[in-house]
This record gives structure tokens, C-alpha cells and sequence, in this order.
């Protein structure tokens, strides 16, 4: 069941929009993810969702209403932001039920209620310390936890993450994907990082200039990116310009001048007219030195330009007729700069992008 929805909306900063005509739909229960670079329009969605920004134009429906106009303090939201947002001042317990205090709730049901949502977020225990007697991760939960004690009907992260340590991160991540489903809070949550939306999301939404360019589970725009930017901003470096396009008994045969490649009938190669390949660097192959001549499918020769060690893999960048490529490789004996080699695709790794 659809529980949020944006119908058309537009946002502008004076003269400047930053979205233009944005639809989004999110199902109740469910965690969506916004992922894009920074000035993508992502955190000003959540904003406008949060009521701080006002859309220019559309509409913003929620559960059936109209929240178009709502004002902030009529939304039942918990918002989780980037600093904390905690009081030095007060302890866990008090900062924890601010915001149930605020609402003239009953002190034994704020007893009851701080108690119970600490538990959930594995804080029982911390009721009397201070934010500065916590670490980054600690801080962070009592955030949450301040933000679902009010029993909200939406949850929303604004790159809660960002001022964690990498080990810290990888383990809120594991915690906001646990506190979401036991719960079975609906959560819209904002950041730039692919592996933090991809691990913790049912769906996720790629952003690029205020426009939403794919929205899917991760696995699928991960596998699949529908055009050339999400496929650049999740990792595929490579780039192939095709001019002719044939497809038989589910595969599809490309050409690039005088070489042929294939591509295996999949959600990511079925776009109609698309002639942009693209291949991440884990998938190229490199071989040594073909002499068989561009008649052969799916390969390409190349001269290596640069020889990188990674410590796991080698990485390589070949010089090739039809442009530069990426490739990380596992392998005992590398190649050098300057060495000849041949690039192969494989069929079931190149994927067609808008």
C-alpha cells in the first residue's frame, strides 16, 4: 500500500530550482533510500517531506491527506539529522523525551516509553549519562531513539551516517536496518554513499539534477543501471559507443567500427534503441595478446597504459581503437605498461544504458 506520495512537485531557492516535477511513491513498511551526489536534490526532498521547504508546485499526499500545505508541527515525522541534533545538556532519558514532553505526554508514560524505545535501540542502562560521555555510534542511537519514542508515522534520515568512522558506519548500518524491521517503520532515508543505501534499502531512488533517473531494489540497479549516470555513479567506468543494434533468440549483437560484441537479453540490455554500453572494471577481462584480428566477438586489443597494484588484484588501463578502459584483475604474473593485451567482454556482464 502507497503511504507517501509526491505528485509533480517543484522546488526552488529564489531563481533557482532544484525540483522540477519530481514523482515518488513509497509503500508503507518500506525503507527507500535517496542516493545521489551532493546538490542533487536529495536532501531537499527529505526537507520538503519534513515540512521545512515548501513545494513551488505538486503535490504531497500522505496515508490519503493532502500535506501539501501541512504545518511541520502537524506532521507526526521523527527526523534523525547529520549533527545529532542532541542537548549537552541534558541526560539520555531527558534528551530521549524532549520531544514526548513537548506533547504533554504523561510522566509515567515517559518513563515507560523512553525505557522501552532504549531497549530497542540497545541503550538500557545509558539513561543517566551525557552526549559527551558517549561515542559517535552511542550518540547517534539516542538520536534515533528520540526520533521513534514519539511513535511517528514516518521515519527520515539526513545522512545520519557521515560523521561516523568507517567501522562505526558499518555497524549504525546493520542497527538502523534492525531498529526499521522490528519495528516495521516506514523510513525515507538520505545519502550519497551507494553501499550504505544498497545494504540497508528495500528500494532505492538515484537522483541527478532534482529528477529521480532510477528507482528499484538495489540489487537490480546495481546489476542494471537504466542510464549513463547512475551507471557512473555506481561504479561502471567503462563505456562502449555502439552504431548498430540487432536482436535474435534473446541475444544482442552490437557494433563498434570494425569490432562485434554481444550482450545477453537481460533487464539491463532490452532498452529499446539504446547504443551505450557499459562494463564495470571487475567484469573486463584481460588476456594476453590476441592475434586473431577484430573479426572476433568481444574482444578488443589494447596496449596497457598503466599498471596499478591493489594488493587483492592488479588494475590496468588499456589503451584500446575505441577509447580508454578500466579492468581489475586477480592474477599471479601481471602485465606491464607498454605489454599488448586483449580485452574481452563477457555477454552476461555488459549492460545497455540510456
Amino acid at each position: 500500500m502507497t503511504l507517501l506520495t509526491l505528485e509533480s512537485v517543484s522546488v526552488a531557492y529564489g531563481s533557482q530550482t532544484i525540483l522540477k516535477d519530481l514523482n515518488l511513491d513509497v509503500e508503507k513498511g518500506q525503507l527507500l533510500s535517496l542516493l545521489g551526489p551532493s546538490g542533487c536534490g536529495k536532501t531537499t526532498t527529505l526537507r520538503l517531506i519534513a515540512g521545512f521547504l515548501e513545494a513551488k508546485e505538486g503535490t504531497f499526499r500522505f496515508a490519503g491527506d493532502d500535506y501539501t500545505r501541512k504545518p511541520v508541527n502537524k506532521r507526526n515525522f521523527g527526523i534523525v539529522f547529520q549533527s545529532y541534533a542532541l542537548f549537552p545538556h541534558m541526560s539520555v532519558f531527558d534528551n530521549v523525551a524532549f520531544g514526548l514532553r513537548m506533547r504533554k505526554t504523561k510522566e509515567t508514560d515517559v518513563k515507560s516509553r523512553v525505557k522501552r524505545i532504549l531497549e530497542v535501540v540497545s541503550l538500557g542502562g545509558f539513561e543517566t549519562r551525557f552526549p559527551k560521555e558517549l561515542s559517535g555510534g552511542q550518540r547517534q542511537r539516542v538520536a534515533i531513539a528520540r526520533a521513534l519514542v514519539i511513535e511517528p508515522d514516518l521515519l527520515l534520515f539526513d545522512e545520519p551516517l557521515s560523521n561516523l568512522d568507517a567501522n562505526l558506519r558499518s555497524g549504525m548500518r546493520v542497527e538502523i536496518r534492525r531498529i526499521q524491521q522490528e519495528l516495521g517503520i516506514t523510513t525515507l532515508y538520505v545519502s550519497h554513499d551507494q553501499e550504505e543505501c544498497f545494504s540497508i534499502s528495500d528500494r532505492v531512488a538515484v537522483m541527478n539534477k532534482g529528477l529521480i533517473e532510477q528507482i528499484d531494489r538495489p540489487e537490480t540497479i546495481f546489476k542494471y543501471p537504466a542510464t549513463e549516470f547512475v551507471a557512473r555513479f555506481i561504479g561502471f567506468h567503462n563505456f562502449l559507443n555502439f552504431t548498430e543494434r540487432a536482436e535474435s533468440e534473446g541475444v544482442i549483437s552490437l557494433r563498434a567500427g570494425e569490432h562485434l560484441f554481444t550482450a545477453v537479453a537481460n533487464p539491463g540490455t532490452t532498452r529499446p534503441g539504446a547504443l551505450k554500453g557499459a562494463i564495470r572494471p571487475d567484469d573486463l577481462v584481460v588476456a594476453a595478446e590476441d592475434r586473431s584480428g577484430p573479426g572476433v566477438i568481444g574482444s578488443l586489443p589494447g596496449i596497457v597504459k598503466v599498471s596499478t597494484y591493489l594488493g587483492r588484484s592488479y588494475q590496468y588501463v588499456v589503451e584500446t581503437a575505441l577509447g580508454n578502459f578500466t579492468a581489475n584483475q586477480e592474477m599471479e604474473k601481471p602485465f606491464y605498461s607498454g605489454q599488448s593485451v586483449t580485452l574481452r567482454f563477457p555477454p552476461d556482464k555488459l549492460v545497455l544504458v540510456d
